[in-house]
């Protein structure tokens, strides 16, 4: 509050030594403020009369119909999205009040450095607009590397021209048919198959254990016969000299290896 009087003062605010609470909390010296800064922002051009209404000699109803009247003007400047009365009576938490008025003070502090001392708010933010707009029509000559606007080491992205509106809209348009294409395969997939989210799985996943049950009994069966009596008859046998016979001998070595080893892992696995 203290960065928000000095602000006032420096914008002659005839009572911006007030107690700082009297500015935050409901009551006249609060509302002279806001309608204040209000009118230094609307500008001669304003539609709201100023009512200059001072002291404490207000009835409830006055004050009422000033506190709606401000709540207005807020609404109308855009301060507040809505004719938010209590804004303005500055309910709420101590930081909400002071950060409203925070933001009030700024723009009126702002509306004093317009480049022409004749100009509105309204004037000098439309002629920002102009000065945006050239600077976009011409981007690529104003940020171009000839321009040196940047330092050495600031790589500058080449400006790359607007595509035409037509060619955007022919994309557009070949992009929603693809869209429209899949959505019309995905209703077509999920109109072959019912599918509900709350349907019970028990009985299925019942019968699925089941079989891996089964299948596991199966391979541990195998595994015992493997061990005890295949394996020890295999490796009886010498391992066959293969080499030096050609594409095909070498393809029938790397067959009998991929087994070899499978087999070494099948019984690592069941063991």
């Amino acid at each position: 509050m203290e960065e928000i009087q000095q602000k006032l003062t420096v914008l002659n605010y005839p009572r911006a030594n007030v107690p700082a609470q009297s500015l935050l909390f409901a009551g006249m010296e609060r509302y002279a403020l806001l309608e204040w800064l209000f009118f230094r922002l609307l500008g001669e051009k304003s539609p709201f009369t100023q009512q200059n209404l001072q002291g404490d000699g207000m009835d409830r109803d006055e004050e009422a119909a000033r506190i709606q009247y401000l709540a207005e003007i807020a609404k109308f400047l855009g301060i507040t999205p809505t004719v938010d009365t209590e804004a303005i009576q500055g309910k709420g938490s101590y930081e909400n009040r002071s950060e409203m008025l925070r933001l009030i003070v700024d723009l009126a502090e702002a509306s004093c450095y317009a480049d022409n001392s004749e100009w509105s708010v309204d004037e000098q933010v439309a002629k920002d607009i102009q000065l945006l707009d050239a600077i976009a029509e011409k981007q690529a000559q104003i940020f171009s590397e000839e321009c040196k606007l940047f330092p050495a080491d600031v790589q500058i992205q080449s400006s790359f021209p607007v595509p035409d509106i037509s060619e955007l809209e022919d994309k557009l348009s070949e992009q929603t048919k693809k869209l429209s294409s899949l959505q019309q395969i995905v209703n077509e997939l999920a109109a072959k198959q019912n599918y509900n989210p709350n349907e019970d799985h028990t009985e299925a996943e019942a019968q699925l254990r089941l079989q891996l049950e089964a299948f596991l009994e199966t391979a541990r069966a195998f595994n015992i016969i493997y061990t005890k009596e295949i394996r020890p008859w295999t490796h009886m046998m010498e391992l066959p000299q293969l080499h030096g016979l050609g594409p095909a001998a070498n393809n029938l070595l790397e067959t009998y290896r991929v087994l070899l080893k499978v087999a070494k892992d099948d019984n690592a696995f069941f063991t």
